[in-house]
């Protein structure tokens, strides 16, 4: 019997079978639990849909999560399906391709600021908020996806890296809110991985060979390792880890000084 054996999850955030969320949707699944699926744009449900159907779901709806209307019908269709949530994976961030472009205070605009917010940070708390009452009476668990651009400068990140850092914030006011109900809400801070949304940064390939020769397990982490790390946060086995960011990134972010190639002395 998986640890999440009799949990119904909504996954939100799988584009391909790169994603990470689909790394974590693949280590839920075989731990047991039930998913359903949220797409974001129309030409992603034919991409969607073979996916959850692999894992056995029959749940694939359109979210766009900047449109409370939309997020309202989710959850709607969820308690209708359903009639209760168990745990909720927000896998969803964005920034117009300008605002990676160049440098951090040329790049920064108003807007773009406003749009990276919006739907990296604040969709967050639009669908706990959500979410929150088909977890009443459950031990409910909520998992966000960060980057250690929220707390270290990271080349081409500009203001993704403020988003992520407001995300971060919005995950230990959430916890702090809705521990009370039995809501646990935590974040996977994953090292970098090629994913569709990932091969928007410049650099991304010098930044992957970086990690590769600089963290302590001298590789890149997989979606698999964050799906694994992911299902044991939204498990009962994390039933008393909350408002936690969790680096699933082999290590580098410990890492202060390293010369590749050299043997400690």
């Amino acid at each position: 019997m998986g640890i999440l054996a009799g949990k119904r999850a909504l996954i939100v955030g799988v584009a391909t079978d790169r994603s990470i969320a689909w790394g974590i949707a693949q280590a839920m699944h075989a731990h047991g639990a039930e998913l359903a699926f949220t797409y974001g744009m129309e030409r992603l449900k034919d991409r969607v849909t073979p996916l959850a159907e692999s894992v056995g779901s029959k749940i694939v709806l359109p979210l766009d999560v900047t449109v409370d209307a939309q997020i309202d019908a989710v959850f709607a269709q969820l308690k209708q399906d359903w009639g209760h949530l168990d745990i909720l994976v927000h896998a969803v961030a964005y920034a117009p391709a300008d605002a990676l472009d160049g440098s951090f205070s040329q790049a920064t605009t108003r807007q773009n600021f406003a749009v990276a917010h919006d739907v990296s940070s604040y969709s967050l708390t639009a669908l706990t908020r959500a979410a929150a009452p088909l977890m009443a009476g459950r031990a409910g668990a909520v998992l966000t996806l960060s980057y250690l651009g929220a707390v270290r400068s990271v080349p081409s990140y500009n203001v993704m890296g403020l988003a992520k850092a407001s995300l971060e914030a919005n995950v230990r006011f959430l916890a702090a809110d809705l521990g009370a109900q039995n809501i646990r809400v935590n974040g996977i801070s994953a090292g970098p991985i090629k994913t569709l949304a990932s091969a928007g940064i410049p650099g991304l390939r010098k930044m992957l060979g970086h990690v590769a020769q600089t963290s302590p397990l001298r590789r890149n982490v997989t979606t698999e390792d964050v799906g694994k790390a992911g299902a044991f946060l939204c498990s009962d086995m994390a039933s008393g880890v909350t408002g936690e960011i969790l680096y699933v990134d082999g290590g580098f972010s410990t890492v202060g000084m390293s010369f590749p190639g050299e043997s400690a002395s």
